[in-house]
C-alpha cells in the first residue's frame, strides 16, 4: 500500500511538472509577406498570471522543432517559469540578407514575432521579460538580435555560437545572405556578432555564451570574451568538455534558463 501511494504521488508530481502544452502555429511575417512556423512551449501558470518569453533559436539546416527534439522543453518551461518561443529561422543566419528579400528575419523575430506574441499570450509585453538565445546560427542570432535590439530584449545569450563568422567564408551558405566574402568585406564585418558588441555599453544587456572545448566554435567563443572583458562589458561565460552537438546543447541550456530566470526575477521586483 505504501508503495502504491508513492507510486501516486510520483505521477502526480510528473504530471504537474510536464502541465506546460506545445502550441504550433503560423506567424505571418510583413516583411516577408509570407507565414512562417513557430512552436510555442506554454507553462500552466500562464492561464493566471503575465510570464515573461524567451526565444530560442535553431541552427543552420533546423527548423522551429529542433529544440523539442533535442530536450523536452514543457518541463523546463514549468520548471523555470518561462514562455518558451522557438521560430523557424531557415538557414538566415537571423540576418535581414540585403540580397534576399524572403529571407528577412531579423524583423521577424525581432519585431514581428514579440508583437504577436505578446498580442496572443499573458506575458510580460516589455525588454524586461524577454530573453533571446539558441545553438550555432541561432547563437549568433541570439547575440546578434539581443544586442542591436536592446529595447526589444533584456537578455541575450548563445550556445556554441558563430559570433565571428569570417573564419568561416564558405560555411553553412552564408554567401548566399550576403555576399562572398572576398567582395563584400565590410558587410562581412558589419554583419558579425563580434563587431556588433562594441555598440554596448555596459549594464544595456544581460549576457551569456558558453561553448565545448571540442567545438569548431571554440576559438571565436574565447575571442568574444577577451573583447566583453576588454570593454569592461560585464558577462556569464562558460566551457566545459563537449562538442557541437545535440548532448552538449540539452546539458547547456538548464544553465542558460537559470540564468534568464535570475534576470527575469531581478528585472522584474
Amino acid at each position: 500500500m505504501k508503495r502504491l501511494l508513492l507510486l501516486v504521488v510520483a505521477l502526480v508530481a510528473i504530471g504537474k511538472v510536464t502541465a506546460a502544452r506545445i502550441d504550433t502555429v503560423a506567424v505571418h511575417s510583413a516583411k516577408m509577406e509570407r507565414e512562417i512556423p513557430v512552436l510555442v512551449v506554454v507553462p500552466e501558470a500562464e492561464a493566471t498570471r503575465p510570464m515573461p518569453v524567451l526565444y530560442l533559436l535553431h541552427g543552420y539546416s533546423g527548423d522551429e522543432t529542433v529544440w523539442q527534439g533535442i530536450t523536452d522543453l514543457r518541463p523546463l518551461a514549468e520548471r523555470y517559469g518561462m514562455i518558451i518561443v522557438c521560430p523557424d529561422g531557415e538557414n538566415s543566419w537571423y540576418w535581414d540578407s540585403p540580397l534576399k528579400p524572403a529571407s528577412q528575419f531579423e524583423t521577424f523575430v525581432a519585431v514581428e514575432l514579440p508583437r504577436w506574441v505578446d498580442s496572443h499570450y499573458r506575458t510580460i509585453a516589455s525588454r524586461e521579460g524577454r530573453a533571446i538565445t539558441g545553438l550555432s546560427m541561432g547563437g549568433h542570432g541570439g547575440l546578434w538580435l539581443g544586442v542591436r535590439h536592446r529595447d526589444t530584449f533584456g537578455a541575450a545569450g548563445s550556445t556554441s555560437g558563430g559570433v565571428d563568422i569570417r573564419p568561416f567564408p564558405e560555411a553553412w551558405r552564408m554567401h548566399e545572405q550576403l555576399g562572398p566574402k572576398k567582395k563584400n568585406r565590410k558587410r562581412w564585418d558589419d554583419y558579425t556578432v563580434i563587431n556588433e558588441v562594441e555598440t554596448l555599453q555596459e549594464g544595456e544587456l544581460a549576457i551569456i555564451f558558453d561553448c565545448g572545448y571540442g567545438d569548431f566554435f571554440y576559438e571565436v567563443n574565447q575571442n568574444l570574451h577577451k573583447k566583453l572583458r576588454k570593454m569592461g562589458i560585464s558577462h556569464d561565460f562558460y566551457v566545459r568538455p563537449g562538442r557541437h552537438d545535440a548532448p552538449y546543447w540539452e546539458n547547456s541550456l538548464p544553465y542558460q534558463l537559470l540564468f534568464f530566470e535570475r534576470y527575469f526575477q531581478q528585472a522584474n521586483r
